[in-house]
């Protein structure tokens, strides 16, 4: 029989390994084009550095600061990210100024920093956001296109849609989401789907009944049919 003190280290042991198969959430801070960047880091249950896994640069909305990043990314995207396998980064804005304003002169020194320290799947990202988040989504997708797989709203669209950007958006599959309570959104985005539609851009646009401007991704199943387009666009969209 064993003793006490060996059925101690037995279980201090197996819970250790618990632990460590964990999902893991860390906040880290990292110096880009000289501002100060707080970022939150989502990885997946049992992560393994090693690997390779599919990754979400998100955005949050409204002013982007470090608070909302926390309820975002916890809120929609944190239990899929984790049981599905994916590593999700959310930067928080550095200086009170918006990712599709003056804060994303941090990138792309930022992608390349995230491409550094994970393996990244295929080496390059999907990126998504809701409200200004989904705008700085699509404002840095159109700048950088060539580190995207997909870029998503829910809501967002490119705003201004110059012509340059949205050329550069073609290769990528695009996915919006709107309430129908959002009538201001909606018919912004639902234009500017009709005509990247008829310009034969690889693009999805879903109406969401019975939301209004901050979707309830609780509901309808919408969480994992965000995950499900993101897993579509690996195939081709």
């Amino acid at each position: 029989m064993k003793s006490n003190w060996q059925r101690v280290w037995v279980l201090s042991g197996l819970l250790l390994v618990s632990l460590a198969a964990q999902a893991e959430v860390q906040q880290k801070i990292g110096s880009f084009a000289g501002l100060d960047v707080t970022y939150r880091v989502i990885l997946p249950d049992n992560y393994d550095p090693a690997r390779a896994y599919p990754a979400v640069l998100h955005f949050a909305g409204g002013s982007q600061n470090l608070d909302i990043v926390e309820r975002s990314t916890e809120t929609d995207w944190r239990a899929n990210a984790e049981t599905r396998g994916y590593i999700v980064i959310s930067p928080a804005s550095p200086n009170g100024e918006l990712y599709f304003e003056g804060a994303d002169r941090i990138f792309p020194a930022f992608i390349d920093h995230i491409l550094k320290t994970y393996r990244v799947a295929g080496g390059k990202l999907h990126v998504t956001g809701h409200s200004n988040g989904g705008l700085s989504a699509f404002h840095i997708a159109s700048l950088f296109p060539q580190y995207f797989i997909s870029v998503t709203g829910y809501p967002g669209l490119l705003s201004p849609a110059r012509e340059p950007q949205l050329a550069a958006l073609k290769p990528l599959c695009i996915y919006m989401h709107v309430g129908d309570g959002d009538p201001g959104w909606l018919s912004g985005m639902q234009s500017q789907y009709q005509s990247l539609r008829g310009r034969g851009y690889k693009i999805r646009f879903q109406i969401e009944k019975g939301h209004v401007h901050r979707l309830d991704t609780k509901r309808d199943n919408l969480a994992n049919r965000l995950f499900d387009e993101l897993e579509a666009a690996v195939k081709g969209c």
